[in-house]
């Protein structure tokens, strides 16, 4: 039987910024990214040309750095950043 990763699963807790995205932690970084992702698509966040482009709204711009666009693959480096 496989083992599951228990540091994957393991809840953290959030930034001020990332919360206002997703909802008061602590949670796993699996359900941070499932909810990031609700909150792009519901806002219609991603580029119209490229749906790997995410297009930064006011709140993704504090948990982003700044950057107005990130691309889905450095998503996880700025949660990181948002986590504890």
């Amino acid at each position: 039987m496989a083992k599951t990763n228990s540091a994957f699963m393991k809840p953290l807790t959030l930034s001020p910024e990332l919360e206002a995205v997703v909802g008061k932690g602590p949670m796993p970084r699996s359900e941070i990214v499932s909810k990031i992702w609700v909150y792009i698509k519901a806002n219609n966040l991603q580029d119209t040309k490229d749906k790997r482009i995410i297009v930064s709204d006011e709140k993704l711009l504090k948990v982003f750095g700044g950057e107005k666009t990130v691309h889905m693959m450095k998503m996880a480096g700025h949660i990181s950043k948002n986590v504890s």
